[in-house]
């Protein structure tokens, strides 16, 4: 995979026409573009056909989807059937949540004759640390272990893979298997700004550990020069 095809720049932006304009920026500078919750619930499900349209390829629904299980299958059927390349649902709905996703997913592909999105479990929040797990969440293991577990529930559910901190990558990958898909955000080159996510390391880094896909966002898109910044990106990558 080329170093580009490993990033997938988060979208992160109000409007359709910020977002439209990102992709016509950087879409031969990263290899997909996340739509998280706030620019879905500004512009409404349009937004994948005019990302399409400006050139998006591979879009990732950062959803998080987390319901009982027939509400979480059915929006599986309506993220297939608005062409998404990934979408991911709260590992932490349990295992009959997820493999309902899975199930829905894969049928309403095959019924469109279309290729099932991959379908990721999101284990612990990169905002959240171990403390908080501990403390507020009261989750009384510590959080590797939470996102190991997480993960091969992930795993035993049908599902692709995972989003994970960097911090993560080694014990999901020893639990899982290279083959289960490793999505990591909180991945910050050295020259830009963590923000609000605690458990973050460097684009080489997460790499060098096995992610299979890096989530970028502000350190490209609030930079000045944006395809400056990603290229640089890439060569931090290649080297």
């Amino acid at each position: 995979m080329a170093a580009k095809d490993k990033i997938i720049l988060a979208l992160d932006v109000s409007s359709e026409g910020e977002a439209v304009s990102l992709v016509t920026q950087l879409k031969d500078c990263v290899g997909a573009f996340k739509v998280g919750l706030e620019l879905l619930n500004s512009t409404g499900p349009r937004i994948f056909e005019s990302l399409r349209s400006a050139g998006a390829e591979r879009i990732f629904y950062d959803g998080k989807f987390h319901d009982i299980p027939n509400t979480v299958a059915g929006v599986a059927r309506a993220a297939v059937r608005m062409g998404v390349w990934m979408f991911n649902v709260h590992a932490s709905g349990g295992s009959a949540m997820m493999r309902a996703a899975a199930d829905a997913a894969d049928d309403e592909a095959h019924r469109l004759g279309v290729e099932t999105p991959l379908i990721l479990g999101v284990t612990v929040l990169t905002s959240i640390s171990r403390e908080m797990l501990r403390d507020e969440l009261s989750v009384p293991v510590l959080l590797e272990n939470q996102v190991t577990r997480l993960a091969q529930l992930s795993q035993n559910s049908g599902l692709d893979g995972v989003v994970a901190s960097p911090q993560e990558i080694l014990p999901v990958k020893a639990a899982c298997g290279p083959q289960f898909l490793v999505v990591t955000p909180g991945v910050r080159p050295t020259w830009a700004a963590a923000n609000d996510q605690k458990r973050v390391t460097t684009p080489s880094e997460a790499v060098r550990d096995g992610a299979d896909y890096l989530v970028i966002g502000r350190a490209i898109t609030a930079a000045g020069d944006r395809r400056e910044a990603a290229e640089r990106i890439i060569a931090e990558l290649e080297a």
